[in-house]
């Protein structure tokens, strides 16, 4: 093994259950006790390495389809509001849980030091990685850091910790974590930054979380955002990408290969060689799996290149597509096709296939070289912590704080902007002319900062699109209702024939009745009301039966706890409403 690759090694492969007593009266590992395994560095590392297994494989490039932040043909239950309580599962697992609480109780057998220090961190940060998914989907939950013996009735039947504890909780796992992890620059294994990146993540999230809900005390977890965000970006040595090359950078850094380390803090490693592979390109080239795409409202988020805002033209509602696209903030060319757009490795320009993509904006974000088009062929890197996150967090928390400076801004978010020649982000002109537009998605934000407030969530929704940000976001924001917005594709007049990538070439021919006949080499045929509907503004409407939306304030930012838990455990209280 050349790495320490995030790979399904044979020591930790057992089957993990629920917090109940199915999976506690089991060897945390096959084979595995404190007496006959915690003896070298190597155990540490090999035991350690089954953590990783907890990361996310494809859902860093197509989770944002559960808020409709990438559209598919089918919505998820989120958007069409049909989640239900499931009998088991449900993400109510704490198999992980047992193994890194069972790893921290015999680690210290290990007589290295330095290794006990560094891989006691690893396992603190997994620990706080896997509290924290918890605690975004269920909200309070019973807080182990110990592994629970099966005669213990009362740890098995406890009821759910608060919150607070639970993020505080969190929190000193990380800063433990911190003090021990290594600080070289790793791409593919947990570092001292790597935490770092997460506490910026946790903190952040929990900060907003409470403010927009009117909880006090929320401050000192934004200190901790922006203070933790501060460290990395002054001592790391990461930096945000750029060759100088404004129309490729963006897109470069999620079509490499290998990971750039320059800016990815931690990435899962993808390799042909070993045959761990996934399907980014067969996923938004193909017609078969979801017709994945960028919704109408979005493309409209990205300012023009000269920094004005698109939707503050006067026809920027019926505006064809080669016209919306052109001039626009580069990261829309570089994350979508736009005219002129060619796959890596051929010159020939390729207009959006309508039938890969259900609102007609195809995305071109981590996609490569056509020879990996075909299903699970995908090598590309993915990235699960980018410094561009952490300079987001920077800037938003202070914010969120009211103590952001322009100087704060040019150091953090502008940075992202300079890679792609964007103008500066500029605090006092932000908050003079809040965008109307942003502002009926986030109806919540108000005050002396609003402007700007409104500036970084358009910022962080455009910079880190497709790498599964939006949920956690909607709901830290508590902004449910902007996902009961119309969810539009591309505006046509109506049936015709029609150029998308400013050719002179017919890309493609919408037609009513009868399919015209004869037809043309390289047309695409698509049949209104049929394989494509029309909504009354003459936009593509990918989900016609479902136009109306409600989204539940008093319920839906949270997930239900499996029946069968709470049969199993009758301290446990199901979420409100559920």
């Amino acid at each position: 093994m050349k790495r320490n690759k995030f790979i399904l090694i044979a020591l930790a492969a057992l089957t993990l259950g629920s917090c109940s007593s199915d999976f506690l009266d089991k060897e945390p590992l096959s084979d595995v006790t404190g007496d006959n395994f915690f003896q070298k560095e190597s155990d540490l590392q090999l035991y350690a390495n089954s953590f990783y297994r907890m990361f996310p494989a494809t859902s860093i490039y197509n989770g944002d389809n559960t808020p409709a932040n990438i559209v598919q043909n089918i919505l998820s239950e989120e958007i069409r509001g049909t989640r239900t309580v499931p009998t088991t599962g449900g993400g109510w697992s704490w198999g992980n849980l047992r193994n890194i609480n069972y790893f921290l109780e015999n680690h210290e057998r290990v007589p290295v030091e330095s290794a006990v220090k560094h891989y006691g961190g690893v396992a603190k940060f997994f620990r706080a990685y896997f509290y924290f998914d918890k605690l975004k989907r269920f909200g309070d939950v019973p807080w182990y850091d110990y592994v629970i013996d099966p005669s213990d009735t009362a740890s098995l039947e406890k009821a759910r910790d608060p919150r607070k504890m639970v993020v505080d909780n969190i929190l000193k796992d990380l800063d433990q974590a911190i003090a021990g992890l290594n600080t070289s620059k790793k791409t593919y294994t947990i570092t001292k930054w790597t935490a770092l990146a997460l506490k910026t993540r946790v903190a952040l999230y929990e900060g907003t979380y409470m403010k927009y809900r009117g909880i006090p005390g929320y401050e000192p977890y934004l200190t901790q955002a922006y203070t933790s965000a501060e460290i990395l970006m002054n001592e790391s040595g990461y930096k945000v990408f750029s060759t100088g090359n404004p129309s490729t950078d963006y897109r470069d850094l999620f079509a490499s290969h290998k990971a750039i380390g320059d800016e990815i803090i931690l990435a899962r490693e993808y390799d042909d060689a070993l045959n761990v592979k996934h399907n980014v390109n067969y996923y938004t080239v193909t017609s078969s799996y979801g017709r994945p795409s960028m919704p109408k409202e979005l493309v409209d988020s990205y300012l023009m290149q000269d920094g004005s805002r698109f939707t503050d033209l006067p026809n920027h509602k019926t505006m064809m597509f080669g016209e919306e696209t052109q001039n626009r903030d580069l990261r829309l060319s570089q994350t979508i096709r736009t005219p002129g757009y060619t796959r890596l490795g051929s010159d020939k320009t390729l207009a959006p296939d309508l039938s890969a993509a259900v609102t007609g904006y195809q995305l071109i974000k981590y996609v490569t070289e056509q020879k990996y088009d075909s299903n699970s062929s995908s090598i590309v890197d993915l990235p699960l912590f980018r410094f561009a996150e952490v300079l987001l967090n920077y800037a938003e928390a202070k914010a969120e704080l009211g103590i952001l400076t322009q100087e704060d801004l040019d150091k953090s978010v502008n940075k992202l902007r300079e890679r792609v020649a964007m103008p500066v982000m500029d605090l006092a002109g932000a908050n003079a002319n809040a965008d109307a537009f942003l502002a009926k998605q986030y109806a919540n934000v108000t005050g002396a900062n609003k402007g700007i407030l409104l500036e970084l969530r358009r910022e962080r929704r455009i910079e880190l699109f497709m790498e599964d940000f939006r949920w956690d976001d909607i709901v830290r924001w508590k902004a449910g209702q902007a996902l009961t917005l119309p969810i539009e594709g591309m505006y046509f007049p109506g049936a015709g024939q029609y150029d998308l990538d400013n050719d002179g070439k017919i890309d493609i021919h919408l037609y009513e009745g009868q399919r015209p006949n004869p037809t043309e080499k390289g047309v695409f045929y698509i049949k209104l009301g049929s394989e494509i509907y029309l909504n009354q503004n003459n936009r593509v409407d990918p989900h016609p039966t479902f136009a109306n939306r409600t989204f539940d304030e008093n319920k839906d930012y949270l997930y239900p706890i499996p029946t069968q838990e709470l049969q199993l455990n009758n301290n446990l209280e199901q979420n409100p409403r559920w």
